[in-house]
């Protein structure tokens, strides 16, 4: 399922969730111009669990463990990978930015990232593969879209063998199913011990859908929030399918 759009307007300009899209396309811009160098970087900057897990013994400086933490996360494999994170951040960062509040949102949004990247290094101790990307903390974006927003309407492009069929769904089925894909391919690739050997980090993008979660009950709403009254409800004339 591919979300097209959400129906729920934002009341503030997403000025923070605009800032890290542009952050994005522009790192993933300077990797392309890295040529030859671009493995190393990758390397250097990417998440490796394997020099978390022994970082004393490879002889990492405190700087060199911390850094990978942050600026993985803004390091993207491809463009599918970056345009498909960067199309969900834009259709569902902009409600929780305005729920948060601009300076709170980038602090979340770098929270979720971090637990995202422990918990990837957590189920995957051994795995020298660099992991790079935004999903983890975009995951933490839609845990906290799904509980702020439950009832908000995603009209969602759904592949039905040769036919595609548009069909409107409420944030909270469609961010759980969401989740439970994950959780089952993260679940999977534990059974037969695929992580190891690279792939998507489907363990890094539950850490995150949790830490959103954890973490938008734990913050306060900003001022604009509470003083707009958010109702998202289920409009009888035209059903979600």
């Amino acid at each position: 399922m591919i979300p097209l759009r959400d129906e729920n307007p934002s009341g503030t300009f997403p000025s923070v969730t605009i800032g890290i899209i542009v952050t994005n396309v522009l790192a993933f811009f300077y990797e392309l111009g890295l040529g030859p160098d671009l493995q190393p970087f990758i390397m250097r900057y990417g998440l490796v669990p394997v020099k978390v897990t022994y970082f004393a013994k490879v002889g990492l400086g405190l700087g060199d463990l911390v850094l990978p933490f942050f600026t993985s996360m803004f390091l993207h494999g491809g463009w599918i990978h970056l345009i498909g994170n960067m199309w969900f951040l834009w259709i569902f960062g902009d409600n929780v930015e305005d729920r948060l509040g601009h300076g709170k949102y980038l602090l979340f949004y770098i929270l979720c990232g971090l637990g995202a990247s422990l918990a990837h290094v957590a189920f995957n101790p051994e795995s020298g593969v660099p992991s790079i990307g935004a999903s983890g903390a975009i995951a933490g974006v839609l845990g906290a879209y799904m509980i702020s927003f439950p009832m908000a309407r995603v009209v969602t492009l759904v592949p039905l063998f040769f036919f595609i069929e548009i069909i409107y769904l409420p944030a909270f089925l469609f961010l759980f199913y969401w989740f439970f894909v994950q959780l089952f391919n993260g679940t999977l690739a534990i059974a037969i011990s695929a992580q190891t050997g690279g792939g998507v980090a489907w363990w890094a993008h539950i850490g995150g859908f949790i830490t959103g979660i954890v973490l938008v009950m734990m913050f306060p709403r900003s001022r604009w929030s509470r003083q707009r009254r958010y109702v998202v409800w289920y409009d009888r004339r035209r059903p979600w399918w």
